[in-house]
């Protein structure tokens, strides 16, 4: 449970009006005089006195303009004048202070006082304000007479001091007070409606960019699809090459000794006869008899399927029978060489 002696402030500053400082903040920004919002956007006043008409704008004089308000300005005689010092954290509860230091410093009835105020400088730690107070009665004695004028909302009612511009409260200013709400009303929905624009515009083109993104997704990942179709594919060529090239490699090493058989018997005559065949690889060894051994070996020799052919034996002549006994080595040659 908190004690009752629990300190509020942060920096100087008591949190529990962080509020009150908010609200005070924005109605600076929005209401007072030295706002550049209401410098832009308040009602041009034509300032009538005795002697001479101005134009004036949040205040503060302005050029030439065409002018929907009307202010009378009051002579010195009429205005009570005071300048209050008041410390910073007043600020939030400005307007409490004052009717409490009108309430207290007035000549006048309660019910025949007005008043107005102007922040003249604002230092680090305090505030300086031009506070005026009028007569209701008074005042309005001076409009009949001087200006023929015996509504009190019919004009506003203005106070000069020492070139300080002071708006007296509770006569025609609301007329323009609420001009200026419209117009700033019609300004921030103005903003809005920008604002909203710009966030539907932003808004669209992130849905497209997201609906693009979803196609380009899309077509990625056909793309990524037909891409590993097409490597499971060049794989298995990969495996079906390495497969032929061994099935060659076994051909080239151990050829068909059927094929070999067939050659032999389509190159040699019906006069050679064979007794042996063996192969082993590509090593081929022969035994037979023929008329003449020499030039069946010449002839094998020719045989370009043939690299080598030698005779490991001498050629012998078999007795009795006019024929030659012969034995020979062949190498076959490698499939592709020349």
């Amino acid at each position: 449970m908190l004690g009752k002696e629990q300190n509020w402030e942060v920096f100087g500053y008591d949190t529990r009006q962080l509020g009150s400082h908010w609200l005070a903040a924005w109605r600076d920004l929005l209401w007072a005089d030295d706002s550049p919002v209401r410098q832009r956007l308040d009602e041009v006043v034509e300032l009538r006195s005795e002697t001479e008409s101005r134009l004036f704008q949040a205040g503060e004089p302005c050029g030439a303009a065409t002018a929907e308000c009307e202010a009378v300005l009051l002579p010195d005689d009429l205005v009570l004048s005071r300048k209050l010092r008041l410390p910073l954290s007043a600020e939030a509860f400005l307007d409490s202070a004052l009717q409490l230091e009108v309430g207290a410093n007035s000549p006048f009835e309660a019910a025949d006082t007005a008043f107005g105020w102007r922040l003249l400088r604002r230092g680090e730690s305090q505030l300086e304000i031009l506070l005026v107070i009028v007569s209701i009665s008074t005042v309005m004695t001076y409009l009949g007479r001087q200006y023929d004028s015996h509504d009190a909302h019919a004009q506003e009612v203005w106070a000069d001091l020492d070139g300080a511009i002071v708006v007296v409260h509770g006569f025609g200013e609301k007329q323009r007070e609420d001009k200026y709400r419209r117009r700033l009303l019609r300004s921030v929905l103005g903003v809005c409606v920008c604002a909203l624009l710009i966030f539907c515009i932003v808004a669209l083109g992130a849905g497209t960019k997201r609906v693009e993104l979803a196609q380009i997704k899309t077509l990625a990942a056909g793309v990524e699809r037909e891409a590993e179709e097409a490597s499971r594919m060049r794989a298995s060529l990969a495996l079906a090459n390495e497969t032929v090239a061994a099935v060659n490699e076994i051909v080239a090493t151990y050829p068909n000794p059927h094929v070999e058989i067939a050659r032999l018997t389509a190159l040699l005559d019906d006069g050679t006869s064979i007794s042996q065949f063996s192969m082993n690889g590509p090593n081929i060894r022969l035994r037979g008899r023929a008329t003449n051994a020499a030039s069946v070996m010449q002839l094998l020799t020719d045989e370009a399927a043939y690299r080598e052919v030698t005779a490991p034996q001498a050629i012998v002549k078999v007795a009795g029978t006019g024929l030659e006994q012969f034995s020979l080595n062949i190498a076959l040659r490698k499939r592709g060489s020349g």
